[in-house]
């Protein structure tokens, strides 16, 4: 599956946030990082109402200390579809 939008996924220990260089969608968990992923593109204006949005939301490995990221490169990435 192909996705229309690709984001970078980080967790600061309180909230996820994706984003990219045109949106940023913040959440307790990742239920609420969703919904307000869905409000955010719709206030965007670039996607209509009940139309499909598909998002890559690519995990910062950056942040998980080095000696286990070998171990964890595909660990958090996550590919949704969102319904508008």
């Amino acid at each position: 599956m192909k996705a229309d939008i690709e984001t970078v996924l980080i967790d600061d220990g309180v909230i996820w946030i994706a984003s990219n260089d045109d949106l940023t969608a913040k959440g307790a968990t990742l239920n609420e990082l969703d919904d307000d992923l869905r409000r955010v593109l719709l206030e965007s204006g670039r996607y209509k109402a009940g139309s499909s949005v598909t998002v890559f939301m690519g995990y910062d490995y950056s942040v998980i200390p080095t000696w286990i990221r070998q171990y964890a490169y595909h660990y958090f990435n996550r590919l949704v579809t969102i319904d508008l």
